[in-house]
């Protein structure tokens, strides 16, 4: 390891309250199209923000349920890239290790990291959208969609509500839960390490300011410059593919040194 890479180890080998706080950067290396990439075909006739709102929702149900149908059936059957389960390695090496994520693909918990925190919701956790009850994605499996890609969302069978996906909206707040486990985790920590994100979207870029207004290191991978990038200890320039199992390695390398 050399440059960056090797700075990043360096920063990280101490800790062990490790957060990790993830974006689309992190999935997109997994073959998961962004929220805007998904707007391609059918789809790239609408702006995102018509599809992605409960007002949205309530004024066309079928449209906006459509392309949330046609957006899960992308992502579940894509399986996380190195990176995830570098990370899930890495939690048996520290006393804990939490992710924040912004993903609302579920591919953390795929790859069997178990102290996740979904910011942002998760795409497959539908829901109604009156009552909140939980309705089985499984009943969704076998839905023929229409060529023009709308279609009715099923009603709860509890209360008639139709069911919407279990992501956050524009204009929702983010899960009350979620909101002060990510805080707490971020006073918790020793280190954070921040991947795949443009640190530009609040309240969740706010998590590592937090850390460093701690006197606590961060470390950023993202293979592009973000705002963050030069308020952290060290700033590397790679996909989460790559970096992660490499600096995963060095640190439980430099643990078992240790112990």
């Amino acid at each position: 390891m050399t440059g960056e890479s090797r700075q990043a180890a360096d920063v990280l080998a101490g800790t062990r309250r490790l957060m990790v706080v993830t974006g689309a950067g992190m999935s997109r290396d997994s073959g998961v199209p962004t929220f805007r990439d998904s707007l391609t075909g059918l789809w790239s006739q609408f702006d995102p923000q018509e599809l992605a709102t409960e007002q949205a929702f309530r004024a066309n149900p079928s449209r906006v349920f459509g392309w949330y149908l046609d957006r899960w059936r992308q992502v579940r059957d894509i399986e996380p890239h190195p990176g995830y389960h570098a990370l899930t390695q890495l939690r048996e090496w520290l006393d804990w290790l939490t992710v924040a994520t912004q993903n609302v693909d579920g591919l953390h918990a795929t790859a069997g990291n178990g102290n996740i925190i979904e910011l942002h919701g998760l795409l497959s956790a539908f829901r109604c959208l009156d009552e909140g009850h939980p309705y089985d994605s499984a009943k969704l499996q076998e839905i023929r969609v229409p060529e023009d890609g709308a279609f009715d969302p099923p009603e709860c069978p509890q209360c008639g509500s139709p069911i919407r996906p279990g992501v956050v909206w524009f204009g929702e707040a983010l899960p009350a839960d979620a909101v002060q486990r990510a805080w707490s985790a971020a006073d918790e920590c020793d280190s954070m390490l921040v991947v795949g994100t443009s640190s530009i979207v609040y309240p969740a870029a706010e998590l590592p300011e937090i850390v460093l207004a701690k006197g606590c290191p961060v470390v950023e991978i993202n293979p592009t410059a973000t705002p963050l990038s030069g308020l952290v200890s060290v700033s590397w320039r790679e996909r989460a593919a790559v970096a992660l199992p490499a600096l995963v390695e060095h640190l439980i390398s430099a643990t078992a040194r240790v112990q």
